[in-house]
């Protein structure tokens, strides 16, 4: 089975989803969609007491739910329950919402758009692009925040071909990124900037993003010439990858004359510049 992971916003709430390219399905974060539906801010206790109503009442729904490991809010992935358009749209029935219909409406356009970005990838990038303007972001930080996310591939692309695991691993080695040239882990990252459940690259500065980027692609570089295998070879490259942006960040803090790593986050720079104009951060 193979996963394709993304994030789609539905009024400004995102919803985690996955694409399952065997069985070409898409399956939705049901935890989510609860969230978005009723607004409750314990959607994961009205799934529970909604899940005992079903059995009372002899649907076999419930029984059919499958989980899948999605990244929760602490940047791990877990173990959620999902559900496929099919068990989607029968859940929704169940819970009383005036945003019952334009939710399925939304999902017939996430399918589409699927089958649209299947036969042209550039379109994912375009609704990348959308979603950002949506958001209220500058021109120069979506370019700046695209490309990021190409070196990200890369790199992500490269630790899957020297045989490291997702998720914890992952998360392991992006730390050591991170820690080398900010000095921060993501966690440390996150809490000087003010975050909880946001995400942080989406509240990096142009100048923090470009440092990212160099440590990111230099740990690729490196990566694709030594040809490192397991976990352990890979986190030595990841090292020697942030210290190339490490070296960049302090000798441009050298000619500045002050720290490029900033504890602002996208809702300060909106207040300073009117530029980034987010939402209230999301529960995911």
């Amino acid at each position: 089975m193979t996963q394709k992971y993304a994030m789609q916003l539905f009024e400004e709430q995102k919803v985690r989803i996955v694409w399952d390219t065997d069985l070409e399905k898409y399956f939705f974060s049901i935890i989510d969609v609860i969230r978005v539906l009723t607004d409750s801010d314990r959607p994961r206790k009205y799934w529970n007491d909604l899940k005992k109503k079903l059995l009372q009442e002899g649907s076999e729904l419930s029984d059919k739910i499958g989980q899948l490991k999605m990244q929760a809010e602490d940047g791990k992935r877990r173990m959620t329950d999902v559900a496929d358009t099919e068990q989607l749209f029968r859940l929704i029935q169940s819970v009383p919402s005036p945003k019952a219909e334009p939710f399925k409406q939304w999902m017939a356009q996430v399918a589409a758009q699927r089958i649209d970005q299947l036969q042209d990838p550039e379109l994912s990038i375009n609704q990348a692009i959308a979603d950002y303007r949506r958001l209220g972001y500058s021109e120069a930080w979506i370019n700046q925040r695209i490309k990021s996310i190409e070196v990200r591939k890369a790199l992500t692309d490269e630790w899957h071909r020297a045989g490291v695991e997702e998720g914890q691993q992952y998360a392991s080695l992006t730390d050591i990124i991170y820690q080398q040239w900010s000095g921060f882990t993501s966690k440390e990252y996150k809490q000087f900037k003010g975050l909880k459940k946001e995400n942080l690259r989406d509240n990096m500065t142009n100048v923090e993003i470009t440092l990212n980027m160099l440590a990111e692609a230099s740990a690729t570089e490196l990566s694709q010439q030594e040809n490192p295998q397991g976990f352990a070879e890979s986190a030595g490259v990841a090292l020697r990858g942030g210290k190339v942006a490490q070296t960049a960040r302090q000798q441009l803090e050298k000619e500045l004359g002050r720290s490029v790593v900033s504890s602002k986050n996208a809702k300060a720079l909106a207040a300073k510049n009117k530029v980034i104009q987010l939402p209230p951060a999301e529960e995911k």
